[in-house]
């Protein structure tokens, strides 16, 4: 797997991050603004962006690879809900400094060449937040929502949704499958049933549909 670490000079947080002999990082490449190197097809599987402002630089890679698809990850000190929820919505996986270790970034980079979009606890708590506010602020319709939340939860088998609760704690697929001493394979499974059943795109659309953000948050 390839990994573009897109950042500005000196600005990458875990230099010891991916290790020479990583088993799943083949390569690790620096890429700084303006990013014109991510506009190659196939050149990078996924994108690591650490940055201050996540509001502005996120678009900013995003316009920088231009038609290319490729999953992308954020890194930044940033915590605040609605910068969390941007970026989220933008499908997006989301990761505060301080609050992952090397290992959760390799899992977030795994997650994300498989399309789960990953949180760090924090940007977990941050989305949940935004979720709440804006139920919150609707037009008195939270008691309809939530009926229509609870019906769309019940297509689950109660095993889909203990996968899913922790999914939307921010949790990938490893770390589900050591909680519920599941192999990571049958977690894989599992959420590739419940996409199915919620109609969802991936695990962004998941996890919103499972915290009642939809059609409230769309991406």
């Amino acid at each position: 797997m390839a990994v573009a670490l897109a950042c500005a000079e000196g600005e990458w947080p875990d230099e010891g991050w991916p290790a020479p002999d990583d088993p799943h990082v083949g390569r690790a490449s620096r890429v700084a603004p303006p990013y014109r190197e991510l506009r190659e097809e196939g050149a990078v599987d996924v994108v690591v962006l650490r940055c201050e402002e996540p509001a502005t630089e996120f678009p900013v890679l995003l316009r920088a690879m231009g038609g290319v698809s490729v999953p992308v990850i954020v890194v930044s000190p940033r915590r605040d809900t609605e910068t969390v929820v941007e970026v989220f919505r933008g499908g997006a996986g989301y990761l505060v400094e301080g609050d992952y270790c090397t290992c959760m970034l390799a899992s977030a980079v795994m997650a994300a060449t498989v399309g789960h979009t990953y949180l760090s606890p924090i940007a977990c708590a941050a989305l949940r937040e935004g979720v709440q506010r804006a139920s919150g602020e609707g037009t008195g319709s939270a008691s309809g929502a939530g009926t229509a939340m609870e019906r769309l939860r019940s297509r689950l088998s109660p095993r889909e949704r203990q996968i899913m609760e922790l999914l939307s704690t921010g949790l990938g697929a490893q770390e589900i499958g050591l909680r519920l001493t599941l192999s990571e394979k049958t977690v894989r499974n599992n959420l590739s049933n419940i996409y199915a059943k919620l109609n969802a795109r991936g695990s962004t659309d998941a996890v919103l549909r499972w915290l009642g953000a939809t059609p409230i948050v769309r991406l």
